[in-house]
């Protein structure tokens, strides 16, 4: 049984030539029924997809199956080379696909790593930018070495801190008339008095910030103080702004502390031209006029009625005291008061405070004309006390005169009206708060006190906080154009 099994499968058929038992009839031309050789070919096609030959293996063995292995399709034999994958067979990647997806791989690497070299480029120019930003500004800044040195020099006299956090900073307005405010008057070899002068004090909690103006013309006790060229100035009684003369900023200090009893931590002078490019910085502040003003010692001529006032028009309108109300330097003060609110109020309302690029050129215009002591000497210390307080509320950024009345041996000098003045001043040592309201307010409020109308219901039997002094004055929130 063995040896016909054996003798009827034939010997293994040559891969190089085709098979001749796999003949498609007999000699009479009748079909050859399917024998072992059909049947091992079905075999050999199995082992093929077995192997990965692939479905392209089956279309040829099946035609010599059907007997035609000498038409146009004939078979690869089962043992030959593996064809290469069709391109049009779903679910197999292709050898020409495969470069492509390299390619696109080799882009995305490539633009990922130049996109990371353009960010790193750009932070590194907007750092160098910054860096080179902060030391200009910081480089705008003039240090009064030499007040600090005079003021170190007296501090066994000088008041001791009462509230920790809360700061005192004493604003100088010079009214110099070297070098470029030549223009604003006569030059009398470099001398100068305080034109304007500032007491801002400034809360610890940050929620207030109360600026005092002390008349130029107030009649005070100026002590000892050493002068420019060394000599050493004796005591005196006379008016305030004659410190700034005789002892520079170390003198106008120790005058300022000597009436208060308040001890002052920082100190800023600024010019002329550094007021008038802080109000360009901010594109001008609005303000209301009654009446026209022609002016021509402050260089200054406004229509009446609403309109924006630039830098120089600005200082013109602080300045100016001969054609404006009754000519005192009174209302002056408190002209200059309402228009340093209405600058506080834009810069906060515009977001200035709030937003580097537009905060840059008011820094640059104050920096510009600054002097002030070592400490608040560098950008970043400014930049502390700016942002110190720039949540503080307009209403309670406040703008108030220390209480006088005419000086009974002058009338064209003032005197402090006690006892509120020495409360003002107490009130702000001990970081307390203070009120302010307009003149015509504070008067009928006054009055309504004498005459016993304060409108207040008379409860002896309950105990009452003590009420907040207050004083005529303005704020930030002020619109000068609804006065």
């Amino acid at each position: 049984m063995d040896a016909d099994v054996t003798d009827s499968a034939g010997p293994p058929s040559d891969p190089d030539r085709p098979d001749e038992d796999a003949a498609p009839g007999s000699e009479d031309g009748t079909p050859q029924e399917e024998g072992p050789a059909a049947t091992e070919a079905g075999k050999a096609a199995e082992t093929g997809k077995a192997t990965g030959a692939g479905k392209a293996d089956e279309p040829g063995r099946a035609g010599a199956a059907d007997g035609d292995p000498a038409g146009p399709e004939a078979p690869q034999p089962a043992s030959g080379p593996a064809p290469e994958p069709s391109a049009d067979t779903p679910g197999v990647q292709t050898w020409a696909d495969q470069p492509k997806d390299g390619i696109l791989a080799a882009r995305k690497s490539h633009w990922l790593r130049w996109t990371a070299l353009a960010a790193s480029f750009l932070v590194l120019i907007a750092a160098g930018v910054g860096w080179w930003m902060y030391k200009k500004l910081d480089g705008n800044i003039t240090t009064d070495t030499s007040a600090a040195a005079e003021l170190k020099a007296y501090e066994k006299e000088r008041p001791t801190p009462v509230v920790m956090d809360a700061q005192n900073i004493l604003l100088i307005g010079s009214d110099s008339r070297a070098g470029d405010n030549r223009k604003y008057g006569r030059d009398d070899g470099g001398s100068q008095r305080s034109d304007t002068t500032i007491l801002l004090h400034l809360a610890a909690d940050r929620k207030s910030a109360t600026a005092v103006s002390i008349p130029r013309d107030l009649m005070v006790e100026i002590p000892g103080c050493r002068t420019a060229d060394g000599k050493k100035t004796r005591e005196r009684f006379t008016q305030f702004n004659s410190a700034f003369e005789l002892g520079g900023t170390a003198c106008t200090i120790r005058t300022v502390e000597r009436m208060t009893g308040i001890r002052v931590d920082h100190h800023m002078v600024v010019d002329f031209n550094g007021f008038k490019d802080m109000v360009d910085a901010v594109d001008g502040v609005e303000i209301c006029l009654s009446e026209p003003i022609n002016d021509k010692d402050a260089h200054l001529e406004l229509p009446a009625g609403r309109q924006t006032l630039n830098g120089e028009e600005a200082l013109g309108y602080v300045r100016a005291r001969k054609s404006l109300g009754n000519g005192s330097d009174t209302e002056r003060m408190e002209r200059q008061q309402q228009f340093l609110g209405a600058l506080v109020n834009k810069m906060q309302s515009n977001g200035v405070l709030l937003n580097p690029t537009r905060l840059y050129p008011v820094l640059d215009a104050a920096t510009k004309s600054l002097t002030t002591d070592p400490g608040l000497a560098s950008l970043r210390d400014l930049y502390d006390l700016v942002r110190g307080m720039r949540d503080v509320p307009t209403e309670q950024v406040q703008f108030l005169t220390v209480p006088r009345q005419p000086y009974r041996n002058d009338p064209n000098r003032d005197e402090l009206v006690e006892p509120d003045a020495g409360d003002l001043f107490k009130q702000l040592r001990e970081d307390k708060p203070v009120a302010v309201v307009p003149a015509d307010e504070l008067e009928e409020a006054e009055r309504d006190q004498e005459s016993g109308r304060d409108g207040k219901p008379d409860d002896a039997g309950s105990e009452s906080p003590t009420p907040t002094p207050t004083y005529s004055g303005s704020s930030a929130a002020d619109d000068l154009c609804k006065q």
